[in-house]
């Protein structure tokens, strides 16, 4: 048994770009752990995988042209099926048997085993481990079935009647170990040792592949074809930054753009283009998506991340003179960029106030009205919000953004291009000669978009895009939309997050509750009251959100479960959190709070947290009830001027007298009298020790 390198190449059509590096992962990581899962390549085996616009190929080290055989136990079926009293075999073993191609003579080799509560019968025997094209004929065959394909085409083979079912036409099938073709098929192709090159710049038009190691540098040297994903990816990073760099200036930074231009090109050569410079007026967020969306060019930006009018495009060929390539792409772009400057103009006639009537036409959500009811409800929530941030100035600030920023979307620019929606909103407000506070808010009520993103600049921005994250998630909510496991078309989990950072990135003196409550009440008491389910749903976001920023589980539950009304605490108290673990004391009076807690929620009779200082009878509880008194005013103090950490340390002085109430003293006295007073000093200190945080929740 002989081990060397293989080889696998599909040559196809080309594929879809925003697809291949997917294809490509895919087609490797299947087709190697086939491999590996026959005992054909070993579990450690290296795997690299190359995808280029027409072809999807793995190499796999070390790949043995046979598997070895494998000892295997088979269980049969129950001792009491296939043995009769006297032990003889049942007819129902003698068939199994010889499915398993054994006969009776293999009854007396049987092992008795128990399975469960029942015991079994299982025959051992030697499988014989696959050959390497048995082998890899699964192997490919798993690795097309379970390609990610974004939408599969028919086509028939050269025979004229059959008909395939894949991603793109495919021409042909390499399969080689070591220098040896492995003879597999697949979509009516046989494997071979044959491949194409570049369609325009290739040494020779078909690649005679030497063995499996030489498979890269062949297509390079021969086919002019960087077969590597990554590497032609590196090359466009580098020829792009070089190109850049010549003029001063910087590609901007895209990288789904980089992995599309990627799996456009086999061999890639980057141009420097320019276009007008009048074309410059238009915004530049319309001129760099319609270059890189349409175009698949990247814009060049000066130190100051302003557009200039030079661009590069990565071409898929070298030729001797590029002017003309050059001219083609400038010419095929001043089309697009005359479209983005006749949009700007033609929505500058019109003011957004003038198109905030034509949103009552366009419909929202079939079960929550169009777009102008959303606004209402949106404005009414703004005004809230603006109102106990900042009082009546800020609240109609607020009013007027939430107003008008739906209004971009009857414009020509972000009816071409969605993705400009906010964006497009503030400079039209500019242009109406609307404030920066209000055109700000036009543009960040979408924020933050996305994880990373950057909040609103300012306090009416806040107000306004708080209010839309509101009105999305109670609206959805009430009828009942919510998120499931994997499922979340409306991208509710996106909202909630956004919301979440807002409020405790920004401080904001805005309890949760109040919000939640606000947005429900923007909308028709018909509507579907889900206050509950949406706050639950907001804390698990929350806790993620915790756990993401650093702190543990035990800090965070330790937090959340003491429900601060006001969510920009958080970060304070969970600090606080960690200084008190840091204490020596901190696990003895983690474990006496959690105690605590169970005493009480076990008392039978309601308790009151009032103590009569003349039924402390026993030194111990009397000594807690004095260090309770003397603790908890600088514990509040400390608490009340938002100094967590101070409140939380002030309680290490109780451990002595904790430690020794509960030593000495017996809680559940038979005196009713002395039981209640004892469970009230124990609902004191329960009080005092919760009070930033659920202690209960760090003990071990």
């Amino acid at each position: 048994m002989t081990s060397k390198n293989l080889l696998v190449e599909l040559f196809v059509e080309e594929l879809p770009p925003k697809a291949l590096k997917k294809l490509g992962e895919a087609f490797a990581s299947t087709l190697a752990d086939s491999l590996k899962a026959q005992g054909l390549a070993g579990a450690s085996a290296a795997v690299t995988s190359f995808a280029s616009p027409r072809r999807l190929a793995v190499h796999v080290a070390d790949v043995a042209s046979a598997a070895a055989d494998k000892a295997v136990s088979q269980k049969l079926m129950p001792v009491s099926v296939g043995l009769t009293a006297d032990g003889q075999a049942t007819p129902a073993l003698l068939k199994k048997l010889a499915a398993v191609g054994a006969d009776a003579s293999a009854v007396s080799s049987l092992k008795r085993q128990m399975d469960g509560k029942a015991e079994a019968l299982f025959f051992d025997s030697m499988v014989k481990g696959a050959t390497l094209a048995e082998g890899l004929q699964k192997a490919v065959d798993e690795a097309i079935a379970k390609l990610p394909i974004p939408k599969v085409m028919k086509y028939q083979l050269a025979d004229g009647w059959t008909s395939v079912d894949f991603v793109r036409p495919a021409h042909g099938l390499v399969a080689l170990h070591g220098a040896d073709v492995v003879n597999v098929s697949t979509l009516g192709l046989k494997s071979g040792r044959s491949t194409q090159g570049h369609r325009f710049e290739a040494a020779k038009p078909v690649v005679e592949l030497r063995d499996a190691d030489h498979y890269a540098s062949q297509l390079l040297d021969e086919g002019s074809v960087i077969a590597s994903f990554a590497d032609r990816r590196a090359d466009i990073v580098r020829q792009l930054d070089a190109a850049a760099a010549k003029q001063g200036l910087k590609p901007i930074d895209d990288e789904a753009l980089l992995d599309e231009v990627t799996a456009l090109v086999e061999r890639p050569n980057v141009l420097l283009c320019q276009f007008e410079k009048e074309f410059l007026d238009v915004p530049q967020e319309c001129l760099i998506l319609t270059m890189k969306a349409n175009q698949k060019y990247f814009p060049l930006l000066n130190a100051k991340g302003k557009l200039t009018h030079q661009f590069l495009v990565v071409s898929n060929i070298r030729p001797a003179d590029a002017s003309r390539v050059i001219e083609g792409n400038e010419r095929v772009v001043r089309p697009r960029l005359s479209d983005a400057k006749f949009f700007f103009d033609q929505d500058r006639k019109k003011t957004l106030e003038s198109r905030v009537g034509g949103l009552a036409k366009v419909v929202y959500h079939n079960k929550l009205g169009s777009q102008g009811e959303r606004v209402e409800r949106v404005r009414a929530i703004a005004r809230g919000i603006g109102q106990q941030l900042g009082g009546e100035a800020l609240a109609a600030q607020a009013d007027q953004a939430a107003r008008l920023a739906k209004a971009d979307l009857l414009t020509d620019m972000v009816g071409e291009f969605p993705e400009l929606q906010g964006i497009m909103g503030a400079y039209y407000a500019k242009h109406d000669g609307l404030s920066d506070d209000i055109a700000f808010a036009l543009e960040d009520h979408y924020k933050p978009r996305f994880a990373g993103d950057e909040l609103p600049r300012n306090a009416v921005g806040i107000a306004v895009a708080l209010a839309d994250k509101l009105e999305t998630l109670a609206g959805l909510f009430g009828i009942g939309q919510i998120p499931t496991g994997d499922k979340d078309p409306f991208a509710l989990r996106r909202h909630a997050l956004g919301l979440i950072r807002m409020l405790i990135e920004r401080e904001l003196n805005l309890p949760l509750a109040e919000l939640v409550s606000q947005a429900f009440k923007a909308f028709p008491a018909t509507h579907g009251q889900a206050q509950a389910e949406l706050a639950f749903f907001l804390r698990e976001r929350l806790v993620g959100y915790l756990r993401e920023a650093g702190y543990s589980a035990q800090e965070v539950e330790a937090v959340v479960e003491a429900r601060p009304a006001l969510w920009a605490e958080f970060p304070k108290r969970l600090a606080a959190v960690r200084a008190f673990k840091a204490l020596p004391e901190s696990e003895s009076l983690a474990a006496a709070n959690k105690r605590v807690g169970n005493i009480l929620k076990k008392s039978d009779a309601p308790v009151s947290d009032t103590v009569s200082a003349a039924l402390l009878k026993e030194p111990a509880e009397q000594a807690l009830h004095e260090a309770l008194q003397a603790v908890a005013p600088k514990a509040e103090a400390a608490f009340a001027r938002g100094d967590y950490t101070g409140s939380l340390q002030a309680l290490a002085a109780l451990k002595a007298p904790v430690d020794a109430f509960f030593d000495k003293v017996m809680v559940n006295a038979e005196d009713p009298a002395l039981r209640a007073n004892r469970l009230g000093l124990l609902a004191q200190l329960h009080a005092a020790m919760n009070k930033v945080a659920d202690l209960s929740r760090l003990a071990s």
